[in-house]
Formats: C-alpha cells, sequence, structure tokens
C-alpha cells in the first residue's frame, strides 16, 4: 500500500473480477453524497453500446485498454466521483500513476473460490475468464496483486459480505485510517 499524502478528489476501486467493483461503487457514492462512475460501463458506451466481451473480441485487449485508459483520464478529470475501475486497469503503468496522482485507492479483494463461485451465478460474460475461471483467476491474482497494492491506500477483504457490508467497512476505513479529511 502507498500511504502517499495529500488529497485526492476521487474514490478509486480496484480489484480482481468479480470482487464487486461495480455494485459497491453506486452505494458507496450515494452514501458518501458523490456520484458514481463505472468504467467498464463507459467504455460499452464510447463503443457504441458494445459489451466489454465484445470490444475484447473486436479489438482485442490491447484495443480494449486503450479505450479503457482514456475513460479513466477522462473520469479523473472529471467531479468528483467513486470510480469502478476495470480489474486490468492497473497493468498500464500510466493508470497507476493517474489512480495515485487523482484518487484514494481502495482495493477490494476476495478468496479466488469465493470469486469463482460468485461469478458462476452471474450471466455477464468475462473474456479474461472464459474456460477455466478459477485457474485464470489464480494466474490473474498473481499477476495483478503487487500491481494492486503498489496504488492501494486502503484494502477491504469482501469475501463473504454483502455489499452494504463492504462499503460500512470502506467508509470506516477511511474515517480511521485519515485517508481523506471527510469522506463525504
Amino acid at each position: 500500500m502507498t500511504g502517499r499524502p495529500g488529497p485526492r478528489r476521487h474514490l478509486a476501486l480496484i480489484g480482481l473480477s468479480g470482487t464487486g467493483k461495480s455494485t459497491i461503487a453506486p452505494l458507496l457514492a450515494r452514501q458518501l453524497g458523490r456520484t458514481a462512475a463505472d468504467v467498464d460501463r463507459l467504455v460499452e458506451a464510447r463503443c457504441g453500446g458494445a459489451t466489454v466481451a465484445e470490444v475484447f473480441a473486436d479489438r482485442g485487449e490491447p484495443g480494449f485498454r486503450a479505450v479503457e485508459s482514456e475513460v479513466l483520464a477522462e473520469v479523473l478529470a472529471g467531479p468528483d466521483a467513486v470510480v469502478a475501475t476495470g480489474g486490468g486497469v492497473v497493468l498500464d503503468p500510466a493508470n497507476r500513476d493517474l489512480l495515485a496522482r487523482t484518487a484514494t485507492v481502495v482495493w477490494l479483494r476476495a478468496d479466488v473460490d469465493a470469486l469463482v463461485d460468485r461469478l458462476a451465478r452471474t450471466a455477464e460474460e468475462r473474456p479474461l475468464l472464459a474456460g477455466d475461471p478459477g485457474t485464470t483467476l489464480r494466474r490473474l491474482a498473481a499477476e495483478r496483486e503487487p500491481l494492486y497494492d503498489e496504488v492501494a491506500d486502503l484494502v477491504v477483504d469482501a469475501t463473504g459480505l454483502r455489499p452494504q457490508q463492504v462499503v460500512d467497512q470502506i467508509e470506516r476505513d477511511l474515517r480511521a485510517g485519515g485517508t481523506e479529511d471527510d469522506p463525504r
């Protein structure tokens, strides 16, 4: 974790696919009196309504990541928001630098087995998890966890927690850790 000094306007949620970033962001935003932004949904809108899976199929991962970086930069240049990022947003060093400079970053962690179980109950197609999600998530965790740790101000274990419990834990940690003077 970074423990960076200085005020940052946004709250950004990072973590593996299935940790609840897209669910938590609007709940946390409402509780803190902010707006919410979901980078994956904004990428889909930018790409004419194509799903993330369709963008991956059409443009490949590098094409998706380029649009993702553009959208992230636009969101973080805008009004204060709680931002749900995509799980791979940390792969680009420029994205990590931008997050570190402009956002209080909350890493949502969860046990991989719990993520596999959670993702098996959703209909959303996740292109990087096709085939064997458990093996893929373990590989992605090994690759990405050092990058999540590099930019995270807070780490919240979301394993077994309901969304509102995660929101409440984030708010408590923000207040206790002094990461923001007033998270509202």
